[in-house]
């Protein structure tokens, strides 16, 4: 199948529905990608997020409904696994494989959560804290069991406070950050009346819960699955009787089509001009890929983005004053949650950090970059491609990740005999 539009927008969370909404209001013909079958993301994922995020302008509801109208071509259930010409991306879904075409492309891809290794991680219910939440969104029955939240981010009080509210025993929250970090998060927010209320909402959602700061999982411990989990610093250790671990250590930007199209970083991010471009023409980025800030950056960075690729950069440009307010809170999640250097050394020389390859980190530690590690160790060369173990190998020994290619996500080799073919 081929498919052409003046603009395609990859992702379908708040971002890439922001800017295929405003690309398609300008009169372009828009076709919007998500590997997902149905639009939303996983901030928007079910209704209950919905409902949460109000009824007005600028809510799920506001900007679902704007998509459904929208004149457009949506590809959901379709991922995106190859770049071979500059103006066209390859998708595939089961066993179909389709080409399209573009004059200007919108990267809104998203973020995962970062994992790092630890003795234990990989038994079965230790899982991330986004992973659980969309576990139990999609049906897992957790009321009754213990649930232990720890790692990093804003994430973890948002999750704790989800699993309390389906009936879990949130036994431990932990914050990987000092409490004098999680406090100048607090007075920076007093400059951002919309988070505030945010952070407000969410710590009555969790009152009588005690967070601890400066606390992160050493090991998880059973037999056949989780049986507890060893809590950790400052010189101080607890064990902690648990059914579930949720972990996670914030988020990392999926970047791997930005890369694969040739588009310069900023440190982890996709460095973007004021209209939201990359350093590529006609490709433009928005949401996650360029900073991690939440909904309210991702809906105007995609607004952008969208009005931009559409030709309306004097739109675009009436939203860059309000565009700087979510830039500086993505600065300030960023300094309060810099990784604490003790996390390095969680893992022992038998800890599996390609859970892919089952590959430890004697092994990996023994070479000097990623190539090498994944040229001898397979390493990274798992279905996940490299998501899971690249980000912790980033931050233990500082490697990045040199190259991607073709496919960048796992694809059906009928998919790509036909892609050929064509």
């Amino acid at each position: 199948m081929n498919h052409r539009f003046d603009v395609l927008v990859v992702g379908a969370g708040p971002a890439g529905i922001a800017a295929a909404v405003r690309a398609a209001e300008e009169g372009c013909s828009v076709g919007i990608v998500d590997e997902n079958l149905q639009a939303g993301g996983q901030i928007w994922r079910g209704s209950v997020d919905r409902a949460r995020s109000g009824q007005g302008i600028g809510s799920a509801e506001d900007w679902l409904g704007r998509l459904e109208r929208a004149s457009l071509r949506a590809f959901y259930g379709w991922h995106i696994f190859d770049a071979p010409s500059p103006k066209m991306l390859r998708a595939s879904r089961d066993f179909e494989a389709a080409e399209l075409h573009f004059e200007s492309l919108v990267i809104a891809t998203g973020a995962r959560e970062r994992f790092l290794p630890f003795p234990g991680w990989t038994l079965p219910n230790v899982v991330g804290a986004g992973g659980l939440q969309a576990l139990v969104k999609s049906g897992l029955p957790i009321g009754g069991k213990r649930v232990v939240v720890a790692g990093t981010g804003p994430l973890l009080i948002a999750v704790a406070a989800y699993m309390r509210k389906r009936g879990a025993n949130v036994v431990a929250l932990c914050e990987q950050a000092s409490r004098g970090r999680i406090m100048k998060l607090g007075m920076g927010l007093t400059r951002q009346p919309k988070k505030l209320t945010d952070a407000v909402r969410y710590g009555w959602q969790v009152r009588g819960m005690r967070l601890r700061t400066n606390c992160w999982p050493i090991a998880a411990l059973g037999e056949e699955r989780l049986e507890s989990v060893v809590l950790g610093g400052g010189g101080k250790r607890v064990e902690v009787k648990t059914d579930y671990l949720a972990c996670g250590f914030h988020l990392v930007p999926n970047c791997e089509l930005a890369m694969l199209l040739g588009c310069a970083l900023d440190g982890s991010y996709v460095r973007v001009d004021e209209s939201q471009q990359t350093s590529v023409p006609g490709v433009f980025s928005a949401g996650e890929t360029t900073g991690i800030g939440g909904v309210e950056a991702a809906l105007v960075e995609g607004q952008i983005a969208g009005l931009a690729a559409g030709g309306a950069r004097e739109k675009a440009a009436l939203l860059l004053k309000e565009r700087e307010a979510t830039r500086q809170f993505i600065r300030l999640l960023d300094r309060t949650y810099a990784l604490n250097p003790e996390l390095r050394r969680l893992a022992t020389p038998e800890t599996i950090v390609c859970r892919c390859e089952d590959v430890t980190m004697e092994a990996v530690e023994a070479h000097t970059s990623w190539r090498t590690a994944k040229l001898q160790l397979r390493v990274g060369m798992g279905s996940c491609q490299g998501r899971i173990c690249g980000a912790a190998c980033e931050f233990l020994f500082g490697w990045g990740m040199e190259s991607v290619r073709p496919p960048i996500q796992p694809t059906p080799i009928g998919s790509l005999i036909g892609s050929d073919a064509d």
